[in-house]
């Protein structure tokens, strides 16, 4: 029998995790797998920890994975997948918009030779139209700056094989963002559209400024191009001032050098804002090379009851 492993990151989601747990087993008990559920809990706050060392108490196949704080969805996962064992595991979110129904048909493409099964969440006519749109153009940026072919709505809810995971257990970077370097990979993968269902409890975990910081993450670890845009409009800009030139040589000549002040100033702050964004772009690069040389584990475990237990990453 094939065992499968099912990764669930959680951060305060105390009242969603016995009705999760039993949708899971509703559903896995038709495919015939054998099983296990690992909750990695994020440094919750509230009673998530407990409520999961309850249900481990009596279901043995219940685990979890306890941070010593919050670490971060991403580097949740992480730990999920590096503890994992199993021939494949899937991974989704513990507020059951992920739809654990669709989990026998990413087995089932698993079982025709995909290694990675990902999903991508439809446009429903209820979804915030902002998020939609951003959501949309961050991807088509990502696809023109990394060259990896992202599709607009890719979550997080996907399966792995075991020799997918085995090799993503071997990196060791700071700023992870698995949408991406699961498609850098390569590797056959086969694409599953689902429609989210209704968040069961409590509020969203995943803040606009959390999707904006991902969405950084994501385009400063696949592409240095904005580091080559940004040697680009420095010499546009330098450029550009140059056109000035003349007017300064015609105020001078004509005795109007003391007026225009206020253009001055004003191209004095747009210029200096310019500078100000481009060093900024530069400094990301080098503040990512300053965490990276640091060598710290990407997450620190507290608390497992995982059998096999391993260093951090």
């Amino acid at each position: 029998m094939k065992n499968i492993s099912i990764i669930i990151p959680v951060y305060n989601e105390s009242s969603n995790i016995r009705p999760m747990v039993e949708a899971l087993h509703q559903v896995m008990a038709k495919t015939g797998y054998g099983y296990r559920v690992i909750f990695v809990d994020d440094g919750s706050t509230d009673q998530t920890l407990e409520t999961i060392q309850q249900l481990a108490q009596c279901d043995t196949r219940v685990f979890y994975i306890s941070f010593s704080r919050n670490f971060g969805h991403q580097n949740a996962l992480k730990a999920g997948i590096d503890f994992a064992g199993g021939d494949a595991m899937i991974s989704l979110d513990g507020d059951l918009q992920h739809p654990p129904e669709l989990i026998p048909v990413l087995l089932e493409k698993w079982e025709q030779g995909y290694d990675i099964v990902y999903t991508r969440r439809r446009d429903e006519k209820g979804r915030d139209k902002f998020k939609r749109n951003t959501s949309n153009w961050f991807y088509r940026l990502m696809r023109r700056l990394s060259g990896l072919q992202m599709e607009p709505g890719i979550a997080d809810f996907r399966l792995l094989s075991r020799r997918v995971a085995d090799i993503l257990g071997t990196f060791r970077e700071q700023d992870l963002f698995l949408r991406g370097i699961l498609k850098w990979m390569g590797f056959r993968q086969y694409a599953v559209d689902y429609t989210p269902g209704r968040r069961f409890s409590g509020q969203t975990k995943y803040s606009s400024r959390k999707m904006a910081k991902l969405a950084l993450q994501g385009i400063t670890s696949f592409s240095v191009k904005p580091l080559y845009i940004s040697i680009i409009l420095g010499i546009g800009f330098s450029a550009l001032s140059l056109a000035y030139v003349p007017y300064i040589v015609w105020c001078v000549i004509s005795g109007h050098a003391v007026a225009g002040w206020a253009s001055t100033i004003m191209v004095i702050m747009f210029f200096g804002g310019m500078q100000m964004i481009l060093l900024g772009i530069i400094g990301i690069y080098v503040g990512k090379i300053f965490i990276q040389s640091k060598q710290r584990p990407g997450y620190i475990i507290k608390e497992t009851n995982m059998p096999e237990h391993v260093d951090n990453n």
